[in-house]
């Protein structure tokens, strides 16, 4: 080893020189397990990683961050993703917002706690081990979490609000101005643990810009389509790399043809401020998003009547994925609650074989049709968070099963047929 002067630096003892090579050892053993990422990119309808199809079985836990904060409830993350990688899952749907609740990470108006964008480190990090890739929700519609109503609520308390309608969320000036400080401040965030800032991180499937945005207030969709336009274009000004959505429920609204109006539940969808073409055809707008909830929409529905309207549902917007927006379509959200009349687990079963044969018909065509992410998976000891639509794997192995088969047949399409033991992971 030279100095800059060209002078030889004092010969290492032997002792140092194995302790270096151990170091040094350590440090490529920690890069070899580290799977290889690119950034997800998009080409028309179809998703590409290094120039080869992506498909997304995928899930959601919207608990990942919140679970990271707090040391005793940190190993759940790392559960959860083991599990997830086991079965071939390959994008998790999460939260990446807490506004002004339990361990919030914005705690008031442009204010965060770092303690808590720690844990949001932990979670993007855990997940690169595990190769798993994840789509990021910016905030909420409803109030988990704080949302919008936060949001309206911190700028009223302060003096600086036009309303206390939760609405004003979106054509407040000075709320979507403080929007835009937490937009940026997630955005170019420097993980602690890598030195990456999230915008330049490919582990970062996608930004979800809200989880099931409405304007009620609004039912023409000019106040939402305006708050979209503006924030997608100013999440794509700082952050070039990553695909965007919007995070829609899939409504049709009016300025959408007859026939597909009457694919929506009822004619009260109509009027809720969204609009899933007009929506998901702005240019920022990489892909689009699709939520399948039959129990909450078709309240008195057998399951063979609520299997045919999924059927319908989802053929309608890869339809439109295809044919008007020229994009993929993700199925974001998708339940069956436990709830139901005569409830049975192989109802569940069916509902999500019908899903997953939809997803795989169209990927097997190239078509718009790109993935679906189960509401919600979970890990043992986490009832407080669990609902009527949570699954824990191993309680069910037919559902462990079905999940499984789903990221086999899509790993073969993606590697063209040609699945080698390295490219299935070793689960297929």
């Amino acid at each position: 080893m030279k100095a800059e002067n060209g002078a030889l630096y004092p010969v290492l003892g032997l002792a140092s020189i194995i302790a270096f090579i151990c170091i040094s050892l350590r440090g490529l053993e920690f890069h070899s397990v580290e799977p290889k990422m690119s950034f997800v990119k998009r080409n028309g309808a179809n998703f590409m990683v290094d120039e080869r199809a992506f498909y997304v079985n995928g899930w959601n836990s919207y608990w990942l961050m919140d679970q990271a904060v707090e040391e005793f409830s940190r190993p759940r993350v790392r559960k959860m993703f083991q599990t997830a990688a086991k079965m071939g899952l390959t994008v998790c749907r999460a939260w990446a917002f807490n506004d002004g609740a339990h361990n919030a990470l914005q705690v008031s108006l442009g204010r965060f706690d770092e303690r808590v964008f720690k844990a949001l480190d932990y979670v993007i990090v855990e997940a690169r081990k595990h190769g798993i890739r994840l789509l990021l929700s910016l905030v909420n519609n409803l109030e988990h979490y704080g949302g919008k109503t936060q949001y309206v609520r911190w700028a009223w308390e302060e003096g600086i609000g036009l309303s206390f309608s939760n609405d004003s969320f979106f054509f407040d000036p000075t709320i979507r101005r403080y929007f835009k400080v937490y937009l940026k401040t997630i955005l170019a965030r420097k993980n602690h643990l890598t030195g990456i800032e999230y915008r330049d991180d490919p582990t970062i499937f996608a930004w979800e810009l809200m989880n099931e945005p409405q304007c009620i207030s609004d039912a023409s969709g000019d106040t939402l389509q305006d708050w979209i336009e503006e924030m997608a274009e100013y999440v794509k000004s700082i952050d070039k790399k990553h695909l965007l959505t919007i995070g829609l429920e899939g409504f049709y609204g009016p300025t959408s043809p007859p026939e597909k109006l009457s694919v929506n539940p009822g004619e009260w969808y109509n009027t809720i401020g969204s609009d899933f073409i007009r929506n998901s055809k702005i240019s920022a707008i990489d892909f689009a998003s699709v939520h399948i909830y039959p129990d909450q929409w078709l309240l008195e529905a057998e399951l063979d009547e609520k299997l045919e309207y999924i059927s319908k549902w989802m053929t309608s917007h890869i339809e439109d994925g295809d044919r008007e927006l020229k994009k993929p379509v993700l199925f974001t959200e998708f339940g069956l609650s436990n709830k139901n009349k005569n409830f049975d687990h192989s109802h569940r079963e069916a509902f999500y074989k019908s899903i997953f044969d939809t997803i795989y018909e169209s990927a097997r065509k190239n078509g718009a049709g790109a993935g679906a992410f189960i509401w919600q998976i979970l890990v043992p000891g986490m009832e407080e968070y669990n609902d009527d639509f949570g699954i824990i794997p191993g309680e069910r192995p037919s559902i462990d099963r079905l999940i499984k088969e789903q990221s086999c047949r899509l790993m073969a399409l993606q590697h063209q047929h040609d699945l080698s033991r390295r490219s299935s992971k070793g689960i297929c």
